[in-house]
C-alpha cells in the first residue's frame, strides 16, 4: 500500500496536466496573431467547450443550486467572483457545486479503503481543507487579476488624455480606449466595455463608474473614479484632471517600486539563514571541526 500511493500520485498528476495541455494550448492565441487574423478577415470562432465539460459543469450548478447558503455570503461571494473576472449568471452555483464535489471527494479518498487505511480524522481534515481550498484559489485569482489592471491603468490614463485633448467626450474616450486595450490589456478593456454598455443602457455616469471601482476593487481605479465624479460635478478640465492624476499615479508606482526595493533585504534574511548560511558553515567550519575531534578525543582520553 505504502508503494501504491506514489503510483496513484504520478497517474493523477500526469493526467491532470495532459488534460489541462489538451485544454488550453489549442485554444490559445497570441494577441498579434488574434490582431493579424482580425485585419485579414477570418478570425476563428471561438470554441465552445466539449460536450463532457459542459455535461460536468451543469450537473456541479445542480449539486451548488442544493447547497444551504445565506444571503450575505452569496453577495460577498458573488463580489469576489467578479473581481476575480467571472461574471456568468450561473457561476455562483457552479462554485458552490465545486466546493462540495472537492469537500466530498477528499472525504470519501482518506475515509475509503483506495490508497490508504481509513481514517476518519484525517478525512475530516482534508474534507475542510478541500472546502476551503476552492475559496483560497479564488483570492488568488482575484488578487492577480487586480495586479494586471493596476500595471494596465497607466496606459489607459495616457490614452484617455490623448483622446480627451483631441476632443472626444469622456463616455466617447472611454470607448476608444476600450478598444485599443482589447488585445493588449483584455481585462481593463473590458472593465470599460462594461461601463460603456451600461451608459448605453440608460445608467448615470456616476452609477457606472462607481461600477466598476466595485467590480475591480482596485484602489487606483477607485480614486480616478472619485476623481472623475467630481470633475463631473464640478465642472472642471477633464483632459487637466487626468493629467495631474496621472502624475499622482506615476509617483505612487514609484513609491511602491521604493517600497518593494526596502523590503528586499528583510525577506533575503530568511533565506539566508536557513539556506546559504549552513552550507557555508558545513564548508568552512566543517573540515576544521573534524580535526579538531581527531586531536583531542585521542588527547582526553590519554
Amino acid at each position: 500500500m505504502a508503494m501504491a500511493l506514489p503510483f496513484v500520485v504520478f497517474v493523477c498528476g500526469t493526467l491532470l496536466v495532459t488534460l489541462a495541455g489538451l485544454r488550453l494550448v489549442p485554444g490559445r492565441a497570441s494577441a498579434m496573431d488574434r490582431r493579424l487574423k482580425e485585419v485579414a478577415g477570418d478570425l476563428e470562432p471561438v470554441t465552445e467547450a466539449p460536450p463532457r465539460f459542459q455535461a460536468l459543469g451543469e450537473a456541479l450548478k445542480r449539486v451548488g443550486r442544493k447547497v444551504p447558503r445565506s444571503p450575505s455570503e452569496m453577495g460577498k461571494l458573488r463580489l469576489r467572483l467578479v473581481q476575480a473576472g467571472f461574471r456568468g449568471d450561473d457561476v455562483l452555483m457552479l462554485f458552490f457545486g465545486v466546493r462540495l464535489a472537492i469537500a466530498v471527494g477528499a472525504f470519501a479518498l482518506f475515509a475509503l479503503p483506495v490508497i490508504m487505511r481509513p481514517h476518519v480524522s484525517l478525512a475530516l481534515g482534508a474534507s475542510g481543507l478541500g472546502y476551503v481550498l476552492p475559496g483560497v484559489m479564488l483570492a488568488r485569482m482575484g488578487k492577480r487579476r487586480q495586479h494586471r489592471l493596476r500595471l494596465a491603468l497607466p496606459d489607459a490614463l495616457d490614452l484617455l488624455v490623448v483622446t480627451v485633448e483631441a476632443g472626444l467626450g469622456l463616455d466617447q474616450a472611454i470607448h476608444r480606449v476600450s478598444e485599443e486595450l482589447e488585445f493588449s490589456h483584455p481585462e481593463l478593456s473590458s472593465e470599460l466595455r462594461m461601463v460603456n454598455l451600461e451608459l448605453r443602457a440608460g445608467k448615470a455616469r456616476v452609477e457606472a463608474l462607481r461600477n466598476l471601482g466595485d467590480r475591480t476593487g482596485v484602489d487606483d481605479l477607485a480614486s480616478l473614479v472619485a476623481m472623475l465624479i467630481q470633475t463631473d460635478r464640478f465642472g472642471t478640465s477633464i483632459a487637466q484632471s487626468l493629467r495631474v492624476h496621472s502624475e499622482t499615479l506615476r509617483t505612487k508606482r514609484r513609491q511602491r517600486a521604493e517600497e518593494a526595493a526596502a523590503k528586499t533585504g528583510v525577506k533575503m534574511v530568511f533565506p539566508l539563514v536557513f539556506c546559504i548560511f549552513p552550507a557555508i558553515f558545513v564548508v568552512t567550519i566543517g573540515p576544521a571541526a573534524i580535526q579538531f575531534v581527531k586531536v583531542l578525543f585521542p588527547a582526553i582520553k590519554k
